[in-house]
Protein backbone atom coordinates (compact mmCIF):
# COMPACT_ATOMS: atom_id res chain seq x y z
CA UNK A 1 0.00 0.00 0.00
CA UNK A 2 1.47 3.26 -1.03
CA UNK A 3 0.85 4.97 2.79
CA UNK A 4 3.34 2.37 3.81
CA UNK A 5 5.93 4.17 1.95
CA UNK A 6 5.89 7.22 3.79
CA UNK A 7 8.94 8.53 4.62
CA UNK A 8 8.96 7.90 8.19
CA UNK A 9 8.27 4.04 7.87
CA UNK A 10 11.32 3.66 5.48
CA UNK A 11 14.48 2.33 7.55
CA UNK A 12 16.79 4.95 5.91
CA UNK A 13 14.55 7.99 7.09
CA UNK A 14 15.84 7.68 10.85
CA UNK A 15 18.81 9.69 12.53
CA UNK A 16 20.35 12.65 11.53
CA UNK A 17 19.73 14.24 7.57
CA UNK A 18 22.19 13.68 4.91
CA UNK A 19 24.03 16.62 5.16
CA UNK A 20 24.97 16.24 8.90
CA UNK A 21 26.83 13.55 7.77
CA UNK A 22 29.02 15.62 5.15
CA UNK A 23 31.66 18.07 6.08
CA UNK A 24 30.80 21.78 5.91
CA UNK A 25 32.14 23.66 2.90
CA UNK A 26 30.98 26.56 1.40
CA UNK A 27 29.40 25.85 -1.69
CA UNK A 28 26.45 23.63 -0.97
CA UNK A 29 25.96 21.33 2.14
CA UNK A 30 25.23 18.20 -0.35
CA UNK A 31 28.19 18.54 -1.77
CA UNK A 32 31.11 16.58 -0.34
CA UNK A 33 34.66 18.49 -0.71
CA UNK A 34 37.54 15.77 -0.08
CA UNK A 35 41.16 16.73 0.78
CA UNK A 36 42.34 20.42 0.21
CA UNK A 37 40.69 21.25 -3.00
CA UNK A 38 42.30 24.95 -4.25
CA UNK A 39 39.47 26.50 -5.37
CA UNK A 40 39.29 29.83 -7.59
CA UNK A 41 36.78 32.91 -6.64
CA UNK A 42 33.12 32.61 -8.23
CA UNK A 43 32.90 29.26 -8.20
CA UNK A 44 29.37 26.99 -7.87
CA UNK A 45 29.20 23.67 -6.85
CA UNK A 46 25.78 22.14 -6.89
CA UNK A 47 24.29 19.04 -4.89
CA UNK A 48 25.57 15.87 -5.04
CA UNK A 49 28.96 16.53 -6.68
CA UNK A 50 32.51 14.94 -5.24
CA UNK A 51 34.97 17.18 -5.71
CA UNK A 52 38.11 15.20 -4.47
CA UNK A 53 41.51 17.18 -3.78
CA UNK A 54 43.14 13.98 -1.76
CA UNK A 55 45.38 13.70 -4.90
CA UNK A 56 45.84 17.66 -5.56
CA UNK A 57 43.06 19.56 -7.32
CA UNK A 58 42.77 22.73 -8.75
CA UNK A 59 39.41 24.71 -9.68
CA UNK A 60 39.97 27.99 -12.11
CA UNK A 61 37.69 31.05 -11.16
CA UNK A 62 34.37 31.70 -12.33
CA UNK A 63 33.95 27.60 -12.65
CA UNK A 64 30.33 26.15 -12.44
CA UNK A 65 30.28 22.12 -11.69
CA UNK A 66 26.29 20.58 -11.36
CA UNK A 67 24.88 18.43 -9.86
CA UNK A 68 26.11 14.88 -9.34
CA UNK A 69 29.50 15.94 -10.90
CA UNK A 70 32.61 14.04 -9.80
CA UNK A 71 35.99 15.97 -9.95
CA UNK A 72 38.67 13.06 -9.15
CA UNK A 73 42.43 13.11 -8.18
CA UNK A 74 42.66 9.26 -6.67
CA UNK A 75 41.59 5.90 -7.73
CA UNK A 76 41.58 2.63 -5.91
CA UNK A 77 40.80 0.66 -8.94
CA UNK A 78 44.39 -1.33 -9.22
CA UNK A 79 44.33 -2.32 -5.10
CA UNK A 80 40.64 -3.45 -5.63
CA UNK A 81 41.59 -5.60 -8.05
CA UNK A 82 44.67 -6.90 -7.48
CA UNK A 83 43.01 -8.26 -4.36
CA UNK A 84 45.16 -5.47 -2.30
CA UNK A 85 48.47 -6.92 -4.06
CA UNK A 86 49.22 -3.25 -5.15
CA UNK A 87 48.90 -1.91 -1.43
CA UNK A 88 48.58 1.76 -2.95
CA UNK A 89 46.14 4.55 -4.01
CA UNK A 90 46.83 6.17 -7.03
CA UNK A 91 46.91 10.03 -7.04
CA UNK A 92 47.55 12.59 -9.85
CA UNK A 93 46.38 15.92 -9.65
CA UNK A 94 43.56 17.22 -11.69
CA UNK A 95 43.31 20.54 -12.91
CA UNK A 96 40.20 23.24 -14.55
CA UNK A 97 41.10 26.23 -15.89
CA UNK A 98 39.30 29.29 -15.63
CA UNK A 99 35.61 29.55 -16.31
CA UNK A 100 35.33 25.95 -17.04
CA UNK A 101 31.78 24.38 -16.90
CA UNK A 102 31.24 21.14 -15.73
CA UNK A 103 27.44 19.36 -16.50
CA UNK A 104 25.36 17.49 -14.58
CA UNK A 105 26.59 14.17 -13.44
CA UNK A 106 29.94 14.54 -15.84
CA UNK A 107 33.04 12.67 -14.32
CA UNK A 108 36.56 14.09 -14.46
CA UNK A 109 38.96 11.66 -13.42
CA UNK A 110 42.52 11.56 -12.34
CA UNK A 111 45.68 13.29 -13.94
CA UNK A 112 43.10 15.53 -16.33
CA UNK A 113 44.16 19.03 -17.30
CA UNK A 114 40.80 21.05 -18.30
CA UNK A 115 41.18 24.46 -20.64
CA UNK A 116 39.40 27.48 -19.56
CA UNK A 117 36.21 28.47 -21.31
CA UNK A 118 35.87 24.58 -22.15
CA UNK A 119 32.15 23.03 -21.51
CA UNK A 120 32.10 19.34 -20.18
CA UNK A 121 28.70 17.74 -21.58
CA UNK A 122 25.92 16.03 -19.28
CA UNK A 123 27.43 12.53 -18.15
CA UNK A 124 30.77 12.88 -19.80
CA UNK A 125 33.26 10.23 -18.74
CA UNK A 126 37.03 12.39 -19.32
CA UNK A 127 39.33 9.57 -19.34
CA UNK A 128 42.32 9.39 -16.82
CA UNK A 129 45.13 12.01 -17.83
CA UNK A 130 43.34 13.46 -20.75
CA UNK A 131 44.54 16.97 -22.14
CA UNK A 132 41.35 19.18 -23.34
CA UNK A 133 42.44 22.35 -24.90
CA UNK A 134 40.63 25.45 -24.01
CA UNK A 135 37.37 26.92 -25.78
CA UNK A 136 36.43 22.87 -26.25
CA UNK A 137 32.97 21.37 -25.92
CA UNK A 138 33.13 17.75 -24.72
CA UNK A 139 31.01 15.21 -24.59
CA UNK A 140 30.52 11.26 -24.77
CA UNK A 141 31.84 8.10 -23.03
CA UNK A 142 34.58 8.29 -23.05
CA UNK A 143 34.96 11.85 -23.70
CA UNK A 144 36.00 13.46 -26.74
CA UNK A 145 36.39 16.74 -28.09
CA UNK A 146 33.34 17.57 -30.34
CA UNK A 147 34.45 21.22 -31.30
CA UNK A 148 35.83 24.68 -30.77
CA UNK A 149 33.29 27.17 -28.60
CA UNK A 150 35.52 29.51 -29.01
CA UNK A 151 33.66 31.41 -32.16
CA UNK A 152 30.66 30.54 -30.01
CA UNK A 153 31.07 32.47 -26.80
CA UNK A 154 32.09 35.72 -28.49
CA UNK A 155 28.36 35.54 -29.92
CA UNK A 156 27.49 34.60 -26.43
CA UNK A 157 29.39 37.40 -24.98
CA UNK A 158 28.07 40.22 -27.64
CA UNK A 159 24.73 38.51 -27.29
CA UNK A 160 24.52 39.61 -23.34
CA UNK A 161 26.15 42.58 -24.10
CA UNK A 162 23.28 43.54 -26.70
CA UNK A 163 20.63 42.46 -23.84
CA UNK A 164 22.50 44.49 -20.97
CA UNK A 165 22.35 47.52 -23.14
CA UNK A 166 18.73 47.00 -23.86
CA UNK A 167 18.18 46.55 -20.11
CA UNK A 168 19.76 49.75 -19.69
CA UNK A 169 17.65 51.90 -21.83
CA UNK A 170 20.26 51.90 -24.51
CA UNK A 171 20.44 51.06 -28.01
Amino acid sequence: MIADLAPSKLPYSSGPPMSAKLPPNPYHELAWIAGQPEIGEDCWIGAFTLIDGLGGLKIGRGCNISSGAQVLSHSTARRCVTERAYPGVDKRPTELGDWVFVGANAVILMGCRIGHHSIIGAGAVVAEDTVVPPYSLVVGVPARVARSIEAEIGQWRDAGARAAALAAGQS
